[in-house]
């Protein structure tokens, strides 16, 4: 049985954050639109969010997570950007 060595480089954990982060656009566009419609994105997909932090947290090294922000930047950058179009108190 091999293990997946944690990733070490900062291009690579970039990659994968944003990996994470188009998942959970993907796979919860409807919860997404309602939480930034109601200003409630966070708590709508806080479970979700989570759960991609420990997925990403799991496979990067722990100076590098501790280090960084690439996670939440994903956060940002492929769901919250990729959503400007949708109607809100947000923006």
């Amino acid at each position: 049985m091999s293990t997946m060595a944690t990733i070490t480089e900062p291009e690579k954990a970039v990659r994968l954050a944003r990996a994470i982060a188009s998942d959970i656009s993907l796979y919860n566009e409807e919860k997404i639109v309602e939480g930034i419609q109601n200003d409630t994105f966070f708590d709508a997909v806080a479970a979700e969010l989570e759960e991609g932090r420990e997925l990403y947290k799991s496979r990067v090294e722990p100076p590098l997570f501790a280090s960084t922000t690439f996670y939440d930047r994903a956060i940002a950058d492929i769901i919250l950007r990729s959503k400007g179009h949708i109607e809100s108190r947000i923006w």
